[in-house]
């Protein structure tokens, strides 16, 4: 038996033993009771009676064990050109004191705080203060829409907002204020104050009585020390896409993702104290909160904080310059940024330019890595490149190769095997499990491991619904795919209605709402197409109401202005066709699943609810002459 089945085997035979060991690894004010509570499954609670601190985990035990004056915190930013290095005192101090801006403001424990900020280290610092108070942070990515924030106010009801005057996404100033002003207007829930962080490129005003700024109230703020919390309450909130518009309200614990994520660091990424970790992604998802954030100063790293893009800030060559610059050991980003370098860097000649010597592994998720990239990659950086799969519910990976434990040999399409802790199957429809090679659906059996959704925010029936009662026993991931006779896992896509646009999952379902509200359209469908650079892109089809006769080109720039505006650029809407009518079964469900694999170039099989075959020849008629598929 290889070191990794011994180290999987106990993961999920003694799963107390196992996470109890690995528990000890953090600093805890309270020892646990118990290391996992089943006494009210799928509610499982990991460390019960536990007590501890995640930003005292994350900072001050490194400054009081001697790594104080070693840099916790490189903020790169290419678009301001700017380079700041924080050591751990100095991060250690920032969050204190921006934790008693916060207290000043009147945030208790348990109080949640939205913060809706750019890549700066202004964002770490106030994620940081709010664990280090007790408080629960809700991290909206700066790129989306005030509706979209809107949505998040009035679930998460904050009592703070913390934003900044603006950010540079490459060339373009987006101005956050007017989004944050907007958001406000149109919730019901009215935050009691806004915190502003002013930066130099643009100046935000300010509501008098409600927003005040960063830089005066932090002058004059006491700090604030830890404040013990239980392992079970939570952390954060994160929202994910779900298929039906409403976003999900994942939860994060404290003392389960503290454990999980340090154990991470070690065993899946193979990265010590001390050395450069660099995580190429944004704080707004889960990549940001758990890699760029939490495990890498759980760890004792020195994470990175990156301004900037893959590409064109300046050039294709980026990355390389980063690595070389700052000493990274191990690289951690979506796919498509590979994508986009390949595309710009077809030879890999900025490679070249660079010392790569402290580089060892590129790791890859948020999407499934294709085979092409995965070759590319691997030729042009001569270094191990690592698939993993994971999602925004269980906040660090389910399957990959576990470069701290036992390097296996890659097959590429595969995150390779299921990590220590994460039990996972395949289960036909009606939840029977199916042999090697057979597709079906992605589960992993009951508890999951720690560090994973312990629910929703106040939706413990929704969390019930969306994972646990499909397949009674397992968490259903949504995804499909099959593992292999050697235990490799390929996972072959979603299987509802979300779709994923360079790393980021954002629902069909959202753009399909905003699509319906044009006057001239009836009905709509809106589905992803593979797309080589940015893993998927949304097309939409729509009917036009009868009698309906607009400028259909106008109509189509109104449809991507519209989607832009209430969901966000990120969503990438720019396709639409008009067609006499959308596929449907009986029952008038559309047939969203069938359309794709045809705009994809799949098989698919005819649904025998079909309402009207010949429904199905216009549509394939329609994206032929769209260019589908590609």
């Amino acid at each position: 038996m290889g070191r990794y089945q011994e180290i999987f085997s106990k993961s999920v035979e003694s799963p107390d033993e196992f996470w109890g060991k690995a528990a000890e690894s953090i600093d805890w004010s309270r020892k646990w009771d118990k290391v996992l509570d089943d006494s009210d499954p799928p509610f499982y609670k990991w460390f019960a009676g536990g007590e501890m601190n995640t930003c005292y985990n994350a900072l001050d035990r490194h400054v009081e064990s001697g790594r104080a004056d070693q840099v916790a915190i490189i903020y790169d930013s290419p678009v301001t050109n700017t380079i700041e290095k924080f050591t751990y005192r100095e991060m250690r101090d920032l969050a204190a004191n921006f934790a008693g801006v916060l207290k000043g403001l009147g945030v208790e424990k348990g109080d949640t705080v939205i913060i809706y900020m750019p890549m700066i280290p202004q964002a770490a610092i106030a994620m940081l203060a709010c664990a280090r108070i007790g408080a629960v942070h809700s991290v909206v990515f700066g790129g989306f829409a005030a509706n979209e924030l809107a949505i998040r106010i009035d679930h998460s009801k904050p009592k703070v907002i913390v934003s900044a005057s603006g950010a540079i996404e490459g060339k373009k100033l987006i101005e956050y204020k007017p989004l944050l002003d907007k958001a406000i207007e149109i919730a019901e829930h009215k935050p009691e104050k806004c915190v502003i962080y002013q930066r130099q490129q643009v100046k935000a005003p300010l509501s008098e009585g409600r927003d005040f700024d960063w830089q005066e109230l932090t002058a004059k703020a006491e700090p604030a020390d830890c404040v013990p919390v239980k392992a079970t309450d939570p952390l954060y909130i994160l929202y994910t896409s779900g298929t039906t518009g409403m976003p999900k309200g994942v939860v994060r614990d404290n003392g389960g993702h503290a454990v999980a994520l340090n154990w991470s660091m070690e065993n899946i990424y193979d990265v010590r104290s001390g050395d450069v970790f660099w995580a190429a992604s944004d704080v707004g998802w889960v990549v940001g909160h758990s890699y760029i954030i939490y495990a890498p100063l759980l760890r004792g790293c020195t994470t990175i904080i990156y301004e900037g893009k893959p590409i064109g800030t300046p050039d294709a060559g980026a990355f390389w310059r980063v690595i070389n610059q700052h000493g990274v050991r191990v690289l951690f980003t979506a796919p498509t940024a590979f994508r986009a370098i390949k595309k710009e860097d077809p030879e890999g000649d900025f490679v070249k330019q660079y010392d790569l010597s402290d580089f060892k592994y590129l790791f890859l998720a948020g999407e499934r890595l294709d085979p092409d990239t995965y070759h590319w990659a691997s030729k042009i950086l001569k270094r191990p490149v690592i698939d993993h799969w994971w999602q925004t519910e269980t906040g660090w990976p389910i399957a990959a190769n576990c470069m701290g434990i036992e390097q296996m040999p890659v097959k590429p399409g595969s995150p390779t095997v299921a990590v220590p802790g994460y039990d996972v199957r395949i289960v036909d429809d009606e939840g029977k499990e199916v042999g090697p090679h057979e597709e079906g659906n992605v589960v992993v059996k009951l508890p999951l491991p720690p560090g994973t959704l312990p629910t929703l925010y106040n939706a413990n029936e929704k969390f019930i619904s969306s994972y646990m009662s499909k397949f009674p026993g397992y968490y259903e991931t949504s995804d499909g795919g099959y593992i292999d006779e050697d235990g490799y896992i390929f996972v072959m896509g979603r299987i509802d209605d979300v779709i994923n646009i360079a790393g980021h999952r954002l629902s069909t379902g959202a753009m399909e709402e905003v699509v319906a509200t044009h006057p001239a359209i009836a009905e709509c469908a809106v589905f992803g197409t593979d797309d080589k650079l940015k893993g998927q892109l949304p097309v939409g089809l729509v009917v036009l109401k009868a009698g309906a006769d607009p400028d259909v080109d106008e109509m189509k720039q109104e449809l991507v202005k519209m989607v832009r505006s209430q969901i966000g650029p990120i969503a990438c809407y720019k396709e639409t066709a008009v067609v006499p009518r959308l596929p449907k079964t009986r029952s008038g469900k559309i047939l969203r699943g069938t359309m794709r694999s045809i705009s994809n170039g799949k098989e698919y099989r005819m649904p025998s609810t079909i309402d009207d075959p010949t429904s199905l020849d216009e549509i394939t008629e329609t994206l032929k002459s769209m260019g589908y598929p590609k």
